[in-house]
């Protein structure tokens, strides 16, 4: 079997439009996990123990099924009790809840390398809980994270070929498109794979730099 270069090329642009989608629902589902993660980690924090353990029950749960699962339970279960949701949405926000409990946990354990002092500093200088929170307690926090969150983002757009079980017409499912209306697949699946790892490592790079610039070491 030999490689059609030709044919390699007319099947180009529908990769690079499924690479699209890719991008799109792992950058919207990355914001998500970010803002997401961090209302698990302050909710965990409250001292109310009935929301504190539900959250904590919620944020194990999630984290303990599979993705797929969750994938179909929103886009085939949910239309059943009448909250219907577009294939690529319902990819963003499931993506978008599956990894917010992860970075809940990045978040927590950056909150809980803050030194003491500074929690010390804030209740002597009579700053109000929001004030310490916003302006010296996650500051300092995110900055000793942002690697571990790094990493998550390239885990998520290393995850989004699942999106195909409901039908997103992301890169994967694009190059299956290409192939089955063709039957030749080894073109479209290397070419998958070479975009996948010219993303992940163009993505890799940014990280490093965000993290030499903005990092706590």
């Amino acid at each position: 079997m030999t490689w059609d270069w030709q044919y390699s090329g007319e099947i180009l642009p529908d990769l690079l439009n499924g690479l699209r989608y890719t991008i799109i629902a792992t950058l919207a589902g990355y914001v998500i996990a970010l803002i997401l993660g961090l209302v698990w980690t302050l909710l965990r924090r409250t001292p109310y123990t009935v929301v504190n353990q539900t959250v904590r029950w919620v944020t194990e749960f999630i984290r303990s099924t599979p993705l797929i699962p969750q994938l179909y339970f929103v886009f085939f279960v949910l239309p059943a009790w009448g909250i219907t949701i577009g294939p690529l949405t319902a990819g963003i926000i499931t993506l978008g809840i599956h990894y917010s409990t992860y970075t809940a946990e990045v978040y927590r354990a950056g909150i809980a390398d803050v030194p003491k002092g500074q929690w010390e500093a804030c209740t002597a200088l009579n700053l109000p809980k929001s004030r310490a929170w916003v302006d010296v307690i996650l500051p300092q926090a995110i900055r000793r994270v942002i690697p571990t969150l790094g990493n998550y983002l390239i885990a998520m757009f290393k995850d989004s070929p699942m999106l195909l079980a409901i039908n997103v017409t992301e890169l994967l499912f694009s190059a299956y498109q290409v192939g089955a209306r063709t039957l030749q697949f080894l073109e479209p699946i290397t070419m998958v794979g070479l975009l996948f790892v010219v993303v992940s490592v163009i993505s890799s790079i940014l990280v490093r730099r965000l993290e030499r610039r903005y990092a706590t070491h």
